[in-house]
């Protein structure tokens, strides 16, 4: 199943340049996905143009870091299972190791004074970061009426209705998938032959590898580490439309209901992600570790990560490894084309959400979510208000949107003028 030919590398060769990716693999999913295009397919020649772009496509369609499970199934291809694991796993390790040493860095000097004034520019760019996320999908959004209604009842259901994220994706996804069949015949499958055994075993190993330690914790009565699982398990399967879009579920469920970190230790973590390469998804490393620092310390921190990091990523070998036989078909199939269409509609609304709710956040150090019946409404206390955080996101604004620098230096500017006093840290 691996793509053996002339131009095929000998494996430690691939292994070098795949680690080399992964401590590269700054600046989102459309940074790695570039470095990864130059690297494997216009340097070294090692893959096609087209099966390139099916793997994208197929990876656009799953939930999980499409780069992560881009470069995963480049390591498949060339060399099966084993370059698969390899070029996964050299995708995320950088980053996670990187996401470590700054998370107890962080919780450990995070409450100075420098550190908190540092985190408050960061908190700035972030803003921009977000809203710049939020116009590149409504940009690969399809501008229909139907797609902006999607968006508009998603946006409605998440922000004041608290619907879940993953239930509006889901419903989303089938309306997509169902309003295909009025427009298009389905592409059958069924012309190539499965191979039952490779997904009998693909599908039996992955879910034993994933759920074995969940089973295992939770027998053992490690609650926080149980709850890290399962929740994070969650995540793993409907993180649509890239990181940020699933931060809207994330980060209000880790602050509001389970209450393992404050609303500015989770805008500390996104900033921290962003400056650290790999996907942005080790965000949820980042959460892992302050939840078990506050409940018993280091150790139980570290653990907490580790548990995070296998749930988050487990699955997206397991849906690569799974599908990857069939990426050139499965990338065509017009049922799936609609059911992506529908749910990136439905991801630009929750995105806007986030967009929102991340703005009040930082610009008003005190917001309260005032219920109405089964309408929340979130109101900032204007009183609170910080004009030079505003000031501060406007230049960053200026310099992602308009100047179009690169985030690492916009996030470690916005930073610095934090740390010269030019950010006055909400008290």
């Amino acid at each position: 199943m691996s793509d053996q030919s002339d131009t095929a590398p000998r494996f430690f060769e691939a292994v070098r340049v795949w680690l080399k990716i992964g401590w590269l693999s700054f600046g989102g999913p459309a940074a790695q996905i570039a470095l990864m295009h130059r690297e494997l397919v216009q340097q070294k020649g090692w893959l096609d143009e087209k099966r390139f772009l099916s793997g994208l496509s197929f990876c656009m369609l799953l939930p999980g870091p499409e780069a992560m499970q881009l470069a995963t199934y480049t390591g498949w291809r060339l060399f099966g299972i084993k370059g698969g694991l390899a070029a996964g796993l050299l995708f995320v390790l950088p980053g996670a190791l990187v996401i470590l040493i700054l998370a107890w860095v962080y919780m450990t000097y995070g409450h100075v004074d420098l550190v908190v004034a540092f985190f408050v520019g960061v908190k700035a760019a972030v803003l921009v970061i977000v809203l710049e996320a939020l116009l590149r999908l409504y940009r690969r959004m399809a501008l229909s009426a139907e797609s902006l209604v999607i968006t508009l009842i998603s946006f409605i259901a998440i922000f004041f209705l608290q619907l879940s994220f993953p239930l509006i994706v889901f419903f989303a996804g089938l309306y997509g998938y169902l309003r295909s069949g009025r427009h298009s015949s389905a592409m059958s499958l069924s012309s190539r032959v499965l191979p039952l055994n490779y997904i009998a075993a693909v599908l039996l190993t992955g879910l034993l590898c994933w759920w074995l330690p969940i089973g295992y914790l939770w027998i053992s009565g490690h609650e926080l580490l149980t709850a890290v699982a399962i929740f994070f398990s969650k995540l793993a399967v409907v993180t649509f439309g890239g990181a940020y879009a699933v931060l809207a579920y994330m980060a209000q469920d880790v602050v509001i209901q389970y209450q393992w970190l404050s609303n500015g230790e989770m805008m500390d973590a996104l900033g921290l992600a962003e400056t650290t390469p790999g996907p942005l998804i080790l965000v949820t490393e980042f959460v892992a570790f302050i939840a078990g620092y506050h409940q018993g310390g280091v150790s139980l921190a570290v653990a907490a990560a580790a548990v995070a990091l296998w749930v988050t990523f487990v699955p997206c070998f397991i849906w690569i490894f799974l599908g990857a036989p069939f990426i050139e078909r499965i990338s065509e199939h017009p049922g799936l084309k609609a059911a992506l269409e529908a749910v990136t509609a439905a991801v630009v609304g929750v995105m806007l959400n986030l967009s929102i709710w991340f703005a009040l956040h930082v610009l008003f150090s005190q917001v309260t979510a005032e219920k109405a019946g089964i309408i929340t409404l979130w109101t900032p206390d204007l009183s609170s208000f910080n004009v030079t955080v505003a000031v501060l996101t406007v230049l960053a604004a200026f310099l992602l949107l308009v100047r179009h620098w690169h985030v690492l230096p916009v996030l470690f500017l916005s930073g610095l003028l934090g740390l010269l006093g030019l950010v006055i840290p909400a008290a």
